[in-house]
């Protein structure tokens, strides 16, 4: 067992693994008519996994989420019995099955792409918040595998972080090309530029099918100098195991350039505020739209929690976020009428929201089946013109169509 020390509020444990037994595991195969008894025989595994408890908190268990990954591919080793006969005993079928296993698990678990299990309520302890944006441009690649019947590929990139279950972006579809120019730029939210890793992976875009990956690569952030456009070409492999000698094919390269800028300190200013509440609209010296800062900024919505909420038939609420077009939603808390959910979203914009909106409803919704199965209980406009020129606001809103409800939001604008 080895013990990694970092700089993050976590801890981090390598064992190394290695099990052997005879289990007395028995599948049933139902083909058509026909059902075949298989039994499992001789199971043997090794593997090298990397288990983080983070963060760690004053509340027990001591750590909020269990990442599991796995340094390399691991050793599978067993016997399937039909009848009393090994049928890994047939040529050629123990090699299918072994490399299947392991393709299978290093694409799912082999670091840094992780198995997060949810240990305590996000809402108990301290979520990162985003401290930055990854300025990402898929300049090209070259020199692909060829996939396709006519010696060709129909390649695309798929990039996201590490530690993010936000979905991948994607480039577009190149058609019949093996040195693809894309020159296609992305943002993504960064929390944590000291261990996330940029995943980049090319895949062969298939209309049937599953789409066959060409190669991937990972640039962690930690090597970027902030505001400073770095360019990396890569070479493509295989899977994130650099050191393994029977992968010897030439896959191609990736061209990169990124450029990490952290939130300015001085974005999020009040202007006017105390205690974080936003001011009131009459007697205010607002700063002119044309002198506000514009490009691109992350808008940050924090639902704390709501009071007096209370529905004709049940009372389990949960609040909806409506903006440009996207949903989101919170938790819902059971039997509840002052729910706590502090739940926050976030959304990537190329521009400031000034002069639009964002729409919030809360909600009930009972546990079991009924044909009225919703009931809104209030809802709210919130004009985001305020958060642009304050730099956040946090306030408690009355909710229409509710007697006495009222919703505690916090937004924040902040910009690189």
């Amino acid at each position: 067992l080895k013990v990694c020390e970092t700089n993050e509020k976590e801890l981090v444990l390598e064992p190394a693994v290695r099990w052997a037994g005879n289990p007395n595991i028995v599948l049933t195969l139902k083909l058509l008519s026909f059902r075949i008894t298989v039994q499992l025989v001789d199971l043997q595994i090794f593997m090298a996994p990397r288990i983080t408890l983070k963060p760690l908190v004053p509340t027990f268990p001591c750590f909020a989420t269990v990442a599991v990954s796995l340094l390399g591919k691991p050793d599978v080793d067993f016997g399937m019995s039909i009848l009393g006969g090994d049928i890994m005993a047939i040529p050629g079928l123990y090699q299918f099955v072994q490399k299947t296993i392991k393709r299978q698990v290093a694409s799912l678990y082999i670091w840094p792409q992780a198995l997060e299990i949810p240990i305590l309520d996000p809402a108990t302890v301290a979520v990162k918040k985003p401290v930055g944006i990854l300025h990402v441009k898929v300049v090209r690649a070259q020199k692909l595998l060829k996939k396709d019947i006519l010696g060709t590929s129909d390649p695309y990139v798929k990039l996201n972080l590490s530690g993010e279950r936000l979905p991948s972006k994607k480039t577009t579809i190149k058609k019949r090309n093996l040195n693809p120019e894309w020159n296609e730029k992305f943002k993504l939210i960064v929390k944590d530029p000291g261990s996330q890793v940029l995943q980049l992976q090319v895949f062969d875009w298939d209309k049937v099918g599953n789409h066959d990956r060409l190669g991937m690569q990972f640039v962690p952030l930690k090597i970027l100098t902030p505001y400073e456009t770095k360019e990396f070409k890569l070479d493509l492999l295989k899977h994130t195991d650099n050191y393994d000698p029977q992968d010897k094919k030439q896959r191609g390269k990736i061209v990169v350039e990124l450029m990490y800028a952290p939130f300015r300190a001085d974005s999020g200013k009040l202007d006017g505020t105390q205690d974080g509440y936003s001011r009131k609209e009459s007697g205010f010296d607002r700063t002119s739209d044309s002198e506000v800062f514009g490009g691109a900024g992350l808008l940050s919505v924090l639902i704390q929690g709501a009071e007096d909420v209370e529905g004709e038939r049940h009372n389990n609420p949960y609040a909806v976020v409506f903006f440009r077009g996207e949903t989101k939603r919170t938790k819902m808390i059971k039997r509840a009428r002052d729910p706590f959910w502090n739940e926050e979203f976030h959304y990537m914009l190329e521009e400031p929201p000034l002069n639009e909106k964002i729409h919030i409803e809360v909600m009930s919704k009972r546990t079991g089946f009924s044909f009225r199965s919703k009931e809104h209980l209030g809802n709210v406009d919130i004009n985001l013109t305020d958060v642009v020129h304050n730099g956040r606001i946090n306030q408690k809103y009355h909710l229409i169509d509710s007697k006495n409800g009222v919703i505690h939001v916090a937004i924040k604008w902040v910009t690189a």
